[in-house]
């Protein structure tokens, strides 16, 4: 019979700490019992409501790539000229990976494990963004001010690539080159940068 006292909010009690596990930890090293006495319930009460630690894994996905496209979704770039619009999905994405580390660890530690679980959580997401994203596009050749022939997804690879590389080699690149990659003003001059190098790629001649 299912605990009538278990609600929404325990579940997203759950799944914050899961994505901490997870993203710590790895698929492979975040352990259930752990979560379990992290939120004061029981490893059996996880199962029950996530089928899984691979269920749990999958909900920590769904709500990790959610967060991220609902935030690319409600940007208002339809109300803004395609320049600026391009520049506002740019500095949002590289804000969203700087303040969400968790995200990039686990999108890491999915593809080291060649992407097992992300295909059936976050699809249909997917596909609300790239249309818009080709709209912007279309609407950026349409009035010239974007180059012809930007392809959808090459675009949001770049973005996405720029904004994660500066959180997913920040540790490296500090050990390394004595670089401060953890800072707002370090990511500031880092979100200019990248900002610049993506409106330089679509921008027309």
């Amino acid at each position: 019979m299912q605990d009538q006292g278990f609600t929404e909010r325990n579940r997203r009690d759950i799944v914050a700490v899961a994505t901490s596990h997870f993203a710590d930890k790895g698929f492979a090293g975040a352990r259930v019992d752990e979560i379990a006495a992290a939120t004061a319930t029981s490893k059996r009460m996880i199962y029950y409501h996530f089928g899984s630690k691979e269920g749990l894994y999958r909900a920590v996905l769904t709500e990790a790539y959610r967060g991220i496209r609902s935030a690319e979704l409600d940007a208002g770039l339809d109300e803004l000229p395609p320049l600026q619009a391009l520049e506002r999905l740019t500095a949002l994405t590289f804000d969203y990976h700087f303040h969400h580390p968790e995200l990039v660890r686990l999108v890491m530690d999915e593809n080291m494990r060649r992407a097992p679980h992300v295909g059936s959580v976050v699809e249909a997401q997917n596909e609300m963004v790239l249309p818009g994203t080709r709209a912007l596009i279309e609407r950026g050749v349409a009035d010239g001010s974007f180059r012809a022939g930007i392809d959808a997804v090459d675009l949001h690879m770049t973005i996405s690539a720029l904004a994660f590389y500066f959180v997913s080699n920040r540790y490296t690149f500090a050990t390394i080159f004595k670089a401060d990659t953890t800072s707002e003003a370090a990511a500031a001059r880092r979100r200019e940068q990248v900002v610049e190098t993506v409106t330089a790629y679509c921008r027309a001649a």
